[in-house]
């Protein structure tokens, strides 16, 4: 999964970048997007570790891009966010990031601290970046339907479908509330439409509201969540061993990268499951209602074509019995078909014909 982290100057973005993946930013380069892959935090990896003693433990990932910040004021900044467009297209999920703290060695976006504001803001270049692509893409269809073509009938039905689109922008609707249906989202998926992506809104707030964990009411996201950037990129700069004296000190119970991982996760309907073994105990991501097959292809594809069957067990049973032994003489391991429904922190074991 790519996460993109959009916001206007001065919100703290950045910060909460280096927060989340450690990386301290270069105040020398050049403003360009900025990649890192974080390891999703599991503590269930942490029991299995200790159950088979793996070769090596493999955790889910996340990439994390940071998008410089860009004013939308004046053409230079509009010339700056188009040049940023493909790069943020290529996001599964964008987090947005206001600003809620007052520092007067910081300039306000705007003359102003209004994080609502600051939302509404990003979120009318993201409805203005879709309604030009949609836009274009109509004008050329019209175009082309004037001449006689054996493609006719496709573009008629692309075009009735960008008119809904249309409709939807031009009345600040995201498209994910027009494009429903798998034949929708196939004919539209080389335009990467940016309100088809899930949204995470994050509150960036000053040193003393660091333990505030309540986002703010925003319309158009999938989670909204509070954090102090600033605090936050000290705690991750910190040894491992002093992180929990200190956020337990801010009233925090977990780092902004666990809370911001989890809120992402359920922003996409993630989930994962794990597999165990002598050689590997790894955790895989898959969608919320993915099937074992569907998951059997996650690991390798040979395993969803020639899919017999899972053997299966909720990671809560397995620790409730100590291990796989004891779990299964309580009868916790099930044998499932392709189509069972896999749940989070099920422990999955393939068989599949090669």
């Amino acid at each position: 999964m790519k996460v993109g982290f959009i916001g206007l100057p001065q919100s703290g973005k950045s910060t909460l970048f280096a927060a989340i993946t450690g990386e301290q930013p270069d105040p020398y380069a050049q403003p360009a997007p900025r990649h890192s892959v974080v390891k999703v935090p599991d503590g269930r990896l942490d029991y299995l570790t200790e159950l088979h003693h793996p070769k090596k433990v493999i955790e889910a990932t996340i990439e994390f891009v940071d998008m410089p910040g860009v004013s939308m004021d004046g053409d230079k900044g509009q010339e700056e966010w188009r040049r940023l467009l493909p790069v943020i297209r290529q996001m599964d999920l964008l987090v947005a990031v206001v600003r809620d703290f007052e520092d007067p060695s910081v300039a306000a976006y705007r003359d102003r601290i209004d994080p609502k504001a600051d939302f509404e803001a990003v979120w009318d270049e993201l409805i203005f970046a879709d309604l030009d692509a949609v836009t274009t893409r109509i004008e050329r269809i019209r175009s082309a339907l004037k001449k006689p073509t054996k493609t006719h009938e496709n573009e008629q039905r692309e075009l009735s479908l960008l008119e809904r689109c249309l409709a939807a922008l031009e009345s600040a609707v995201p498209l994910s509330e027009v494009i429903s249906t798998d034949e929708d989202r196939k004919a539209v998926s080389s335009f990467a439409f940016l309100t088809e992506r899930p949204i995470v809104c994050v509150r960036n707030v000053g040193d003393d509201r660091a333990d505030e964990s309540a986002g703010i009411d925003v319309a158009h996201v999938k989670a909204s969540l509070t954090l102090c950037a600033s605090i936050e990129a000290e705690i991750a700069a910190l040894d491992e061993a002093d992180r929990g004296p200190f956020l337990a000190d801010l009233g925090l119970e977990q780092p902004a990268r666990d809370r911001l991982i989890r809120a992402c996760y359920r922003a996409c309907g993630l989930i994962s499951f794990l597999t165990v073994g002598s050689d590997e105990v790894r955790a895989w991501t898959i969608r919320a209602g993915d099937t074992a097959a569907v998951a059997a292809g996650k690991i390798h594809t040979d395993l969803q074509r020639g899919f017999i069957r899972a053997e299966t067990v909720a990671y809560d049973d397995l620790v409730a019995h100590t291990d796989m032994k004891g779990a299964r003489a309580a009868g916790k391991v099930r044998k499932e078909g392709k189509t069972y429904v896999v749940a989070d922190g099920d422990i999955l074991n393939i068989l599949a014909s090669t």
